[in-house]
């Protein structure tokens, strides 16, 4: 297709029914009538040579050809928004504005005591709201500015995203320091027959699943949680077993009974990652929270406050969406 053919407004309309997924709305997006819309979708099935939208059992839905660009499309719209869009001046210290931050619970109890501690001493205007971070990389809310930013292990990045390492850990296990059962280390049958509590964070599988599952064996899971908020807990009382990443299980061993243990095999250590999408990299805001957050001293949290003491002026939002 020559570009010069095409009426670049169409963009918009073809976004806005990729969005809704239905022509009347569609029209309400684009403050237009609904013969209009339908009149545009008909040009754009011309000049696609592509029915865009078909209608089916659940509605109106895109076509294969559509899906495909869909996101292409979207993001050269916002890339002309932000390239026309005035960029006023940031300062961390007169600013007031909220960042929004994916990520796992086992993140936030390395993060976010620094990381309010530091906001409130030179952006006390700056509010931070924490979402929880699925197992699948929230790439269409980094890309629509839902998140600014997403921070977890991830395996691979999207294409479309961009990252930068942010803290490397190791895993390790934690028993309860008052059980007969257990001495300075853990022998790997004895680690095979105890229980064990794991902490999924949504996955179906971990790194000391997939070694054994390599050595064709399998450990005695006798509980699943999907967070670090009760584990620690359970196993100061208790001769359950948990494997957990060191930094948190030196940070809740400063306050319960417990010992650390170093696992029956050796394992790599892994990477946290902070990831974003470049389109909103480009702002000074982005920016230097970015830098921020990358400039934290977690590696020495174990000489700060414990979370559990965590006191500030500024206190995050916690938010399930």
């Amino acid at each position: 297709m020559n570009i010069t053919n095409f009426d670049l407004n169409l963009l918009r309309a073809f976004d806005a029914l990729m969005i809704e997924r239905n022509v009347s709305k569609a029209a309400d997006r684009m403050s237009l009538s609904q013969p209009a819309m339908s009149n545009t979708l008909n040009r754009l099935r011309k000049l696609l040579d592509d029915p865009v939208l078909v209608r089916t059992s659940k509605g109106m839905q895109p076509t294969p050809k559509a899906t495909k660009l869909e996101h292409p499309i979207r993001s050269a719209l916002t890339a002309i928004e932000h390239s026309l869009a005035p960029i006023p001046e940031f300062d961390p210290l007169t600013d007031v504005r909220t960042f929004h931050i994916a990520t796992t619970d086992y993140v936030q109890l390395l993060l976010l005591q620094p990381l309010v501690e530091h906001i409130n001493a030179v952006a006390p205007g700056i509010k931070i709201e924490i979402h929880e971070l699925s197992p699948d990389i929230p790439v269409n809310q980094l890309e629509n500015g839902t998140y600014d930013f997403a921070i977890g292990r991830f395996n691979s990045l999207p294409s479309q995203l961009q990252g930068s390492p942010w803290h490397t850990d190791e895993l390790v296990c934690v028993v309860c320091a008052d059980s007969p059962d257990y001495g300075d280390n853990i022998e790997l049958d004895q680690f095979l027959t105890c229980r064990q509590v794991w902490v999924s964070g949504g996955q179906h599988s971990g790194m000391v699943d997939q070694w054994l599952s390599e050595h064709d064996l399998k450990r005695n899971v006798t509980l699943t949680t999907p967070n670090f908020l009760m584990a620690p807990i359970l196993i100061s009382q208790s001769n359950y077993l948990l494997v957990t990443p060191k930094s948190i299980a030196h940070m809740y061993a400063t306050k319960l009974p417990l010992k650390v243990l170093p696992l029956p095999m050796k394992l790599n250590t892994f990477d946290l990652h902070i990831v974003w999408h470049p389109y909103h990299s480009s702002t000074q805001a982005h920016d230097w929270l970015r830098e921020q957050i990358k400039g934290l001293d977690i590696g020495h949290q174990r000489q700060r406050k414990s979370p559990f003491e965590l006191s500030a002026n500024i206190e995050p939002v916690l938010s399930e969406q």
